[in-house]
């Protein structure tokens, strides 16, 4: 990985949608939303406080998240499209 994310942010890899409907029916690429799911690929430290001393990121890498629809940056790593964003935009992570 050529990329190492800084302080509380995390780089994401998007999971795949789903190609069909629970009915059966073909979902064309066109009509597919970017799914709000991914896998952490890497963290940073975590954030400071004011006095300095570090506060613990909540993800680690290897996660499966739920985050916002509009949450993040993308960026493209080694020819592959990953997200950036701070930890804060992450709602959860899925066990």
């Amino acid at each position: 990985m050529a990329l190492k994310p800084l302080h509380d942010r995390v780089l994401v890899r998007r999971t795949e949608s789903e190609e069909k409907t629970s009915g059966g029916l073909i979902i064309p690429d066109s009509a597919k939303e970017k799914p709000s799911e991914g896998v952490v690929v890497a963290c940073g430290e975590g954030a400071r406080k004011d006095s300095g001393e570090l506060i613990a990121m909540a993800v680690k890498e290897g996660d499966t998240i739920l985050f916002g629809k509009w949450s993040g940056t993308e960026v493209t790593v080694d020819g592959e499209e990953l997200l950036m964003m701070k930890e804060s935009d992450i709602m959860g992570v899925i066990v």
